[in-house]
């Protein structure tokens, strides 16, 4: 009699325990839990991507093309600017030597040393050189803008691998947990059986439920340390590092209800459209600079200097100042070939920037439906958990009573840790479209 009443009793202990265990929300449990890499560095999301704006190396990439750009644009303006230089010269020449081959004339050379100084100023060519100049200034900017994509694509990256990290974590706890519970269940299964008061196909069932959950606690580990490398990779680490995951406090807000304004709203704020709006202005400009060919360049040069060392024939100095003019004739069409291959170009950026358009329209309006979906699955996912929760009570009780198979209760059991799993992967999910639509948006935190 005592041993059926002790028997009873841990019957009753196997129920109270098994329902502990298996009715926590997986959220909850994710917060009242300890983090399964709880030795790691403290990591926040704001930290992370701090992190992989510093150390990314696509980031130092994108900054060095924009300062790069920006020597162009010096580049282009040095033609603007007087140019001037300092020569010496020593020449020793057989007497009454003359240059015979070559040329149509034949110059005498005269032995000397001397030194001298020559400058040159553009007057004008009627617009080619500020055209160019124009021209890579909004390369510059583009370049610019290009910097700012990178930094936005890098700080996406950091926020989606972050994400999905703090996920991977609290799915590695609820699989822990379903773990433990599962154990707990074998073994008060194993003790009943052994006192003769459930079958060996109670306790079959309830070892591979607890086999089921070594699975998904093993694959919840790689997946795990699979985000973690992601993750350290994104940071800047050519390693994994051992981090502990803070989870940011997120508050879940609808998302809009017309995805047209924010169709508008990106097409102004993405920094890769404005970008490519200035690459389009700038091969405009530079195809104005190559219609610009044909016109006369006027230029002036001036020389003067002192040969100490010369030749009777040399005077002691020498002076000279003037003023050219090039007017192109003929050149084999080759100004008319760079002219049509610079319009070329201008067209190509021009469709290149419809298509950036419309890709970004589309991209938004995906953005905005995976939103929409992730946000009515917010809702699914819980009522899912609260009927797998009532679900389980009442198998539990079934089962307690007697009225209830072990395979019923199993069942019921298999489906709260999915319901679990579901909740929480919606969860992040969520946050996860947010931010994605947030980078299509061109908006940054």
């Amino acid at each position: 009699m005592k041993q059926k009443v002790s028997m009873l009793v841990l019957l009753l202990g196997l129920c109270t325990g098994m329902s502990a265990a298996q009715t926590v929300p997986a959220r909850t449990q994710q917060a009242i839990g300890s983090s399964p890499n709880s030795g790691g560095k403290p990591l926040t999301l704001q930290e992370a991507e701090a992190i992989a704006l510093q150390k990314n190396p696509q980031i130092t990439v994108g900054k060095l093309r924009a300062l790069q750009a920006h020597e162009f644009v010096r580049e282009a303006r040095s033609a603007l600017l007087p140019t001037a230089s300092l020569n010496l010269t020593g020449v020793e020449s057989r007497a009454g030597s003359r240059i015979a081959a070559g040329y149509l004339n034949n110059p005498v050379i005269y032995p000397r040393a001397a030194v001298g100084a020559s400058v040159s100023q553009l007057i004008t060519d009627f617009g080619r050189t500020n055209n160019l100049v124009s021209s890579s200034e909004f390369q510059a900017k583009a370049e610019d803008e290009n910097a700012v994509a990178t930094r936005q694509q890098i700080a996406l990256a950091a926020d989606e691998a972050f994400y999905n990290s703090v996920e991977a974590q609290a799915l590695l706890h609820v699989a822990d947990e379903t773990v433990k519970a599962r154990q707990l269940l074998v073994d008060q299964v194993q003790a009943l059986t052994n006192a003769k008061l459930k079958s060996d196909l109670d306790l079959s069932f309830s070892k591979v439920d607890l086999g089921r959950a070594k699975l998904l606690l093993l694959d919840s580990q790689s997946n795990y340390e699979a985000s973690l490398s992601t993750l350290s990779a994104i940071l800047g680490f050519s390693d994994r590092q051992n981090f502990t995951l803070v989870e940011p406090f997120s508050q879940t807000t609808p998302p809009s209800i017309d995805a047209v304004p924010l169709i508008q709203q990106a097409l102004q704020q993405r920094p890769e459209v404005r970008g490519l709006q200035d690459e389009v202005t700038s091969a405009a400009k530079f195809s104005k600079a190559e219609h610009d060919l044909w016109w006369p360049t006027v230029s002036a040069s001036g020389v003067a200097g002192l040969a100490p060392v010369r030749d009777p024939h040399i005077d002691n100095w020498y002076g000279a100042a003037g003023i050219n003019i090039n007017i192109p004739v003929f050149n084999g069409f080759l100004f008319n070939a760079r002219a049509k291959t610079a319009d070329l170009e201008t067209q190509a950026k021009q469709q290149r920037l419809q298509d950036l358009q419309n890709n970004i329209a589309r991209d938004v309006r995906n953005a905005w439906l995976d939103t929409q979906k992730a946000y009515e699955r917010l809702s699914l996912t819980q009522q899912l958990r609260e009927q797998a929760d009532l679900a389980l009570e009442l198998a539990q009780a079934r089962y307690r009573l007697g009225l209830g198979s072990i395979v019923e209760f199993s069942q019921a059991n298999l489906q709260k840790t999915e319901a679990d799993l579901e909740d929480t992967d919606a969860h992040y999910q969520y946050l996860v479209t947010q931010i994605v639509l947030a980078y299509q948006m061109g908006i940054t935190r």
